[in-house]
């Protein structure tokens, strides 16, 4: 027989704590909900009563939604909390289950355990005119919805983020500010103004608050990330899932009336509130979906500028691949002042809140967005978790990329170059990328370095005026000056077939393992030393990176390939890579 903790239920909801008490859950009823957060209902029972005014919170919906916590189950309480709501002119308490443990499944128990009767939740009547709920103060306090009021705010007896809605106002919550923004403007056919949004969580949720004109003014300055804060009298609304990702149902705004007072005690209070899921199920995803993900950074691309084309306003970003326990990589772009301070030199392990997926060539990827919280090298279990499996054999792993990239990255699948010619990569419907193990058997010197405009984000070759300046056709200006580029036309060879593509500046520098500049001086004053360093490279294995296309020139129709990308090849994951194909070749370890 299951022993339930009989008696808990009238004891919880007459305020009397009982520590970990053991109940079996009934029944579940998913409410409705003003966007996608769901919330559930249970009923529950200690085996002598029976209580449905009882919430689960919304971070262990897993529960029900993978179907852990079933009808008739028997579970641990862990952690709750009480709320007063108003249900027909009554006060009424609800439970909030913050924590709980299913110690043996409903389909192992399969019945109802006693005949427990329905608890009777009578509740206090609110009077006309009376706000359903009286200040959350204890009773060495005064009685008053002011914070400020309170000469001690450690007494303050608080609710739970996820016991807030807009049918009560005199709360007060206990929270850690896990996310600030900077403060930005807007100016339209309305007027002008400035906001700025904090990411606030505690036990039971997360909720996004925000502050226009004069309360961004007030709040900003004083509100730290990582800090703890009593909060009071906000307005509640529900959230605009346009430009809110946290999984709440609604979202504060600062008032004139509001209080936030900071809590100088420690607490335990999340940082953050993660909800990881794995790379591998990113293909599942839809385009725009707002996900949270753990991984490895295995590589990381250079900061790069470009200007965008509706605003001509500067962007920068950088490109990371990610990968994780899954087996599988997914690209990730960092954007602003996210990608400048990165550094994935090491191979952080990094935990990304609130990215946006995204979709190019047909394949998925993620990015960051203004409200995206990047945490590197996090003190979680899942953390390390994931850092030990790396060391100890992830990182040599050959892993599923279920992104395409225009470059940086080496993402694409590994082939060989008469496999590529075999299924017509490049052609209508086929794919257009794909990584080899390739030497280079020439470099065509002609042509392979050229005097590049000067001006940044131009590349196209300047004209010498034979008078000490440089015409630039495409900017129609002249320079003084001028940047060598390479431009190196380079045969590629492996064991079945060879492919000649083109290799652009950056690219030619790895391979040449010389800038731009030092083999353009070079070849200035010593052709024939010029031509040395370019075959310097001949017959050296690299790991290359090819994007092939089809187009037509002189009505012929031929393939142009590009190097995306090239790195000094890694002998032990290229001998991982030939195992496996192995094994797939010879059938060993299938079943």
């Amino acid at each position: 027989m299951y022993d339930l903790t009989e008696g808990a239920i009238i004891k919880i909801m007459n305020g009397v704590n009982v520590d970990k008490p053991i109940i079996q859950v009934l029944g579940q009823k998913k409410l409705s909900s003003t966007n996608n957060t769901e919330r559930y209902r249970l009923l529950i029972s200690d085996g002598k009563q029976i209580n449905s005014f009882t919430m689960l919170a919304t971070q262990l919906n897993h529960l029900i939604t993978e179907g852990t916590m079933t009808e008739f189950s028997i579970c641990r309480i862990t952690q709750y909390t009480i709320s007063k709501v108003n249900n027909n002119g009554q006060q009424k308490g609800v439970m909030i289950i913050l924590g709980i443990e299913v110690l043996v499944p409903g389909s192992e128990v399969n019945k109802q355990i006693g005949n427990p009767t329905q608890f009777e939740n009578t509740g206090t009547k609110v009077e006309s005119g009376q706000s359903e709920q009286k200040p959350t103060l204890k009773p060495n306090v005064i009685q008053n919805s002011s914070m400020s009021t309170t000469s001690d705010p450690s007494q303050l007896n608080t609710s739970p983020i996820s016991s807030l809605s807009p049918y009560q106002n005199r709360w007060v919550i206990k929270v850690r500010v896990s996310n600030k923004s900077d403060i930005r403007t807007w100016s339209n056919s309305r007027g002008e103004g400035k906001l700025f949004s904090m990411d606030l969580v505690d036990e039971s949720g997360e909720i996004r608050c925000t502050a226009f004109k004069n309360e961004c003014d007030k709040f900003h300055s004083m509100i730290e990330i990582g800090k703890i804060y009593y909060i009071s009298r906000c307005q509640l609304k529900p959230a605009n899932k346009q430009f809110n990702n946290l999984k709440n149902d609604y979202e504060m705004t600062l008032t004139a009336d509001s209080e936030i007072i900071p809590c100088h005690e420690e607490a335990d209070i999340p940082m953050i509130q993660f909800n990881f899921i794995p790379i591998s199920s990113i293909e599942e995803k839809n385009k725009d979906d707002i996900i949270d993900v753990l991984g490895i950074v295995k590589f990381s691309g250079e900061l790069q500028e470009l200007t965008a084309r509706a605003t001509g306003r500067l962007l920068k970003k950088r490109d990371l691949t990610l990968v994780d326990e899954s087996n599988a990589a997914v690209s990730i772009t960092l954007w602003g002042s996210q990608a400048e301070q990165f550094d994935g030199s090491s191979a952080p392990t990094l935990a990304v809140k609130g990215a946006r997926v995204g979709e190019f060539n047909g394949a998925k990827n993620i990015s960051t967005l203004n409200s995206t919280v990047l945490q590197v090298d996090p003190d979680i279990a899942e953390a390390h978790k994931l850092q030990g499996w790396y060391n100890s054999g992830g990182k040599d792993v050959e892993v599923k990329q279920i992104s395409r990239s225009t470059g940086g990255d080496m993402n694409a699948p590994w082939i060989t170059i008469q496999e590529s010619k075999d299924l017509q990569f490049g052609y209508q419907g086929q794919p257009t990328t794909f990584l080899i193990k390739a030497s280079i058997s020439m470099v065509k010197a002609a042509n392979s370095i050229y005097k590049a405009c000067p001006n940044e984000g131009c590349k196209k070759k300047v004209v010498d005026q034979d008078n000490g300046m440089y015409h630039c056709e495409k900017c129609q200006t002249e320079y003084p000056n001028f940047k060598y580029r390479l431009l190196a036309n380079v045969n590629l060879v492996d064991s079945t077939s060879n492919q000649w593509a083109t290799a652009f500046n950056e690219e030619s520098e790895k391979l040449l393992d010389s800038s731009a500049q030092e083999l353009g001086e070079i070849k200035e004053h010593d052709p024939n030393e010029f031509q040395k360093k370019i075959n310097e490279c001949t017959y050296k294995s690299f790991l290359v990176k090819v994007k092939v296309r089809q187009e037509s020139y002189m009505d012929e129709t031929r393939l142009k390939a590009v190097v995306l990308g090239i790195s000094p090849l890694d002998y032990k994951i290229y001998a991982t890579h030939l195992l496996k194909k192995l094994k797939e070749f010879t059938g060993i370890g299938k079943s």
